[in-house]
């Protein structure tokens, strides 16, 4: 697609300092995100490993067993237990904290489990249940939280690197650029774009504030964003969103007025008017039937995917101790539960019931 776009003067040109701008919300949330990836790796890893050290070689004790399970936003459940039992001779009051995600209504189920070979580790049984499902739920969290907090500090200090380098003369290219966000505070336009229409397309996004009376150079627009004039100032790694007067680009009023021509020209023109408008077409969406369709068949092939894992876990995975399999077979109703704990115990009934099909013992099979 092309654009109109502006002839500038051949000559290397700066451009003023403070064009691109920094969201306040990038200072804010780095740190934040970064603490929280921390606070969850070391509030819940030593939990993961000390169970993962007691899976290795579990021997169930009798104890005393004092706590609750809470569930937050449906499918967060985080477990907090006081333990108190005898092993060797040897009394021992343990705390134990677990947080997984589970679908889940009424009570959980539990046990106490120490190690074999260190007595002085014990959990309860729902934390070996649910321990690859602890360990999928703190990888996703830290990579989440801490891989956006780096993202962000990558994208902060390209920000200030681009933002050192304007000040220098260099050569200007004049590129079409997206916006994908406007708004207004304090009088001052905050301008969002994107690098998505031009020959390069590196889909890099960069902010931009205006100064009181300024705007951006529309020039048409991509489906359902307005297209405006940026400028790739040398080798510099973000375009720079222009204004409409050029104030923004160190040169005479002269070299302003000779480059704004051609769209003064188009704007006076009937032909090319829609190229300056500020009018963005309405966006045809998917109708309410079909949106309705796409929604069930989705809800239909997820129903469909859990369905078929639950199938694969009891009659052919390699052990009972399957953490999705064990969640999926404990929420499905009394009659497929049963018959799902009925194949399971065929074929590993030698060995301790997974969650969902234990007696009230929390060991054996119901």
């Amino acid at each position: 697609m092309t654009f109109p776009t502006i002839k500038l003067p051949a000559r290397p040109l700066a451009i003023k300092r403070g064009t691109i701008s920094t969201p306040f919300v990038y200072y804010f949330s780095i740190p934040v995100l970064l603490a929280i990836a921390f606070f969850m790796m070391m509030s819940e890893a030593p939990g993961i490993l000390r169970d993962y050290t007691i899976s290795q070689n579990p021997v169930f004790v009798d104890g005393m067993i004092d706590g609750s399970c809470k569930t937050r936003k449906a499918v967060f459940t985080t477990c907090e237990v006081d333990l108190s039992y005898e092993q060797g001779g040897q009394r021992y009051d343990k705390d134990v904290e677990i947080m997984f995600v589970d679908i889940h209504s009424g009570d959980y189920e539990t046990g106490l489990v120490v190690s074999g070979d260190h007595p002085e580790l014990a959990t309860i049984t729902l934390g070996l249940d649910m321990l690859w499902n602890r360990i999928i739920t703190l990888s996703v969290f830290t990579v989440l939280l801490g891989g956006g907090g780096l993202v962000m500090i990558f994208m902060l200090l390209r920000f200030w690197r681009v933002s050192g380098q304007l000040s220098k003369p260099a050569p200007l290219t004049v590129v079409p650029v997206e916006i994908t966000g406007m708004d207004t505070k304090r009088n001052r336009l905050n301008v969002t774009y994107a690098d998505r229409v031009s020959e390069r397309k590196t889909k890099r996004v960069a902010f931009t504030r205006f100064e009181r009376g300024q705007e951006p150079i529309i020039v048409g627009d991509a489906g359902s964003n307005l297209v405006a004039l940026a400028v790739w100032h040398g080798n510099t790694s973000l375009p720079v969103l222009l204004d409409d007067r050029l104030e923004r680009i160190e040169m005479t009023e002269q070299e302003r007025a000779a480059a704004l021509a051609p769209l003064h020209e188009l704007a006076q023109s009937t032909d090319h008017a829609s190229a300056t408008s500020h009018v963005v077409p309405e966006k045809q969406g998917m109708s309410l039937a079909r949106r309705a369709g796409v929604f069930v068949l989705v809800l239909l092939l997820l129903v469909g995917g859990i369905f078929a894992y639950w199938l694969w876990y009891v009659t052919s995975a390699p052990s009972q101790y399957n953490s999705p399999g064990m969640d999926i077979n404990n929420m499905m109703p009394e009659a497929l539960n049963r018959w799902g704990c009925d194949q399971l115990k065929s074929r590993f009934g030698d060995g301790n019931a997974p969650f969902g099909c234990t007696a009230p013992d929390h060991i054996s099979w119901k």
